[in-house]
């Protein structure tokens, strides 16, 4: 068990955890969760003995063995698999050793230790992981300097999972993951023996992976037991029971000062109005709890829809080299309305097709036609770096309408969330989750009918990967979706598009069929390089499924509308519940009344939709 006990963390002067305790059971997994910048990090560097506690103590398991992904990407010759094996200092110093050592004896112990840790299956673990996170074969025998920073993070993380230290500690792990990465590293970290605390904005892998969610919000720490979509759950009932009682607190206050107002200065009342004021003086107001909510995301809307399509192509060949295409043979058309997700190992051609589309390549051969007065808006992967970092949001924004008055330009700082003295502070000082909300707002900044998302929620907390989803849903134009964050896509895409073997087809499955496929490690049903099924995937093919990706987001979608007519119904309750409303606003109670009577009407018109949008499901799922 690990135990933070009364824990106080300051960082900068500035105090981020103030006197929390909490117990970590032992072999749990552990997703930690909270705003940007409440101090998740900071957390970590405490674990591990780099930062200082202000007070309080942090207790873990005598020779507890504590792994996090090295900061520094690795480089220089050692080829992949080199690099992970030697991960094992253990494992690397024994074979040293048995190498060298002429002591028959000692020999003996070596050996009898290397059995002891699994020391001859390393090598084919190692590949396993490895091919996991994207490496094929071929990759894996090539040298680290070879790789970008963003793959040898990824040897970085492999090498860490291949140590399987008794306390994994993972701070957003699939920042540089694709989404096969992403989906494989689920399934891993949902079966690690040990005990895993994870950093993560993401949902589905908050679900799929964790056993407890650790809650960091106003400087405390609370521990629930469940993926995300049960702590979810469980925080919303707490804020309403908090809600209750504190207005059955603010009632029991109004009526006890009312008694002292009237009968203090009574002789015969003294002793009673005494005592209430002692009360009243013990009665500390509850903690008025706000729900964490992220500030809206702006996607400046097109001022009128082109006709469909928007884009057609046949026969289209793309690439970077002349002769040399990344992609070819695209056969595809663009709606006006289109939410589409690329699916696909980075790698694979992605980014190439997103450029084809936002117009930053061009065609090499074939049918490329763009509607007429087609804007397109492009926000890739890295273009946080763009920002000029002495600017600030307000400069951005006027770059963009030299001629408009400061009035105009400080309204559309504020339409992107940064009013007030906020649109004065400069970029540096901005958090990551901040400086992608600018990117957006500006990369939207002219109303696009055609919006290319690379990697979006990079940066971005959960609250605020709902604010974009809600901004995603909202936009009326046509969207191209590339992330690693499948609630992402299963809330937003409606249409799958694979991107492999040198070109770009539509999926006819799922999001839950492409995780099948991407995890699945035998019985024939193997994936090649390429995207491509093997032999024996030919041998055994499976009956076309009906999509269900539509049937998902619409119960999705009827979801979250039952929640938020449940928590209005729940909000009427409380005001309803009070006494006084009807003797002194008998009007407004009335008004109530009839608001959570419309409420639950149309609740029970949201739930038996939904009802059948999961007949429907089920009845598509077979």
């Amino acid at each position: 068990m690990i135990v933070l006990d009364d824990i106080s963390l300051r960082l900068a002067g500035r105090l981020l955890i103030d006197h929390a305790s909490v117990a970590i059971p032992e072999n749990a997994r552990v997703g930690v969760v909270g705003r940007n910048g409440s101090g998740k990090t900071t957390l970590f560097k405490a674990l591990v003995g780099e930062l200082e506690l202000e007070s309080g103590a942090i207790r873990l398991p005598n020779r507890t063995r504590i792994g996090r992904v090295a900061q520094e990407a690795p480089a220089g010759p050692d080829s992949l698999i080199e690099r992970v094996l030697a991960a094992d200092t253990e494992r690397a110093a024994l074979l040293h050793e048995r190498e060298t050592t002429a002591d028959p004896m000692r020999m003996g112990e070596i050996e009898a230790r290397l059995l002891d840790i699994d020391a001859h299956s390393a090598p084919a673990r190692a590949a396993t992981i490895l091919a996991g996170l994207g490496f094929d074969e071929s990759a894996q025998a090539r040298p680290c300097s070879e790789f970008s920073g963003g793959w040898r993070m990824r040897v970085a993380l492999a090498a860490l999972l291949f140590t399987e230290p008794d306390l994994l500690l993972l701070d957003e792990p699939t920042n540089y993951l694709d989404l096969e990465g992403t989906l494989w590293l689920e399934d891993y970290l949902a079966h690690y023996p040990r005990t895993v605390i994870l950093i993560s904005h993401d949902r589905d892998l908050l679900d799929s992976s964790v056993d407890h969610i650790l809650h960091l919000t106003g400087q405390k720490l609370t521990l629930y037991k469940g993926g995300f979509t049960s702590f979810d759950r469980q925080r919303r009932e707490r804020l309403l029971l908090d809600q209750k009682a504190r207005k059955k607190q603010e009632m029991q206050r109004a009526h006890m000062e009312s008694f002292v107002a009237r009968f203090r200065a009574k002789a015969t009342k003294a002793k009673q109005a005494q005592s209430r004021l002692k009360a009243l003086a013990r009665m500390e107001p509850l903690a008025d709890q706000v729900s964490e909510e992220a500030a809206a995301i702006s996607i400046r809307h097109p001022e009128k829809l082109l006709s469909p399509p928007i884009v057609v192509m046949e026969r289209v060949a793309v690439g970077y080299v002349p002769d040399k295409p990344i992609l070819k043979g695209l056969d595809l058309r663009i709606d006006e309305d289109d939410r589409i997700a690329l699916l696909g190992p980075n790698g694979n051609g992605k980014s190439t097709f997103a450029k084809l589309l936002a117009d930053r390549l061009k065609p090499e051969s074939g049918k490329f036609v763009r509607a007429d007065k087609l804007e397109v808006a492009y926000l890739a992967q890295h273009q946080l770096d763009e920002l000029d970092p002495e600017g600030t949001p307000a400069s951005h924004v006027r770059h963009l309408m030299p001629d408009a008055p400061e009035s105009k330009v400080r309204g559309r700082a504020a339409e992107m969330g940064f009013s007030g003295g906020a649109g004065d502070t400069k970029v540096s000082a901005l958090s990551g989750g901040e400086k992608a909300r600018l990117l957006i707002g500006l990369s939207t900044f002219f109303g696009p009918h055609l919006l290319i998302l690379d990697e979006p929620t990079n940066h971005l907390d959960i609250e605020a990967r709902a604010a974009l989803i809600e901004a995603i849903n909202d936009f009326p134009g046509a969207v191209i979706l590339i992330s690693h964050d499948r609630h992402l896509l299963e809330a937003c895409a409606d249409r799958l598009w694979r991107v492999s073997g040198g070109t770009v087809k539509p999926y006819d499955g799922d999001l839950d069929q492409y995780r099948r496929e991407v995890l699945s490690k035998a019985d024939g049903d193997r994936m090649t390089v390429d995207g491509r099924k093997d032999k024996a995937e030919t041998k055994k093919e499976q009956p076309r499924r009906v999509p269900t990706g539509p049937i998902k987001k619409r119960i999705r979608e009827l979801e979250t509308k039952v929640e938020k007519l449940e928590a209005t119904i729940a909000g009427l309750d409380v005001r309803l519940a009070d006494p006084e409303l009807h003797a002194r606003k008998p009007l407004d109670a009335a008004r109530f009344a009839k608001e959570r009577s419309e409420a639950a009407e149309a609740l029970a018109e949201a739930e038996e939709a939904w009802l059948a949008a999961s007949a429907e499901l089920e009845e598509a799922q077979g």
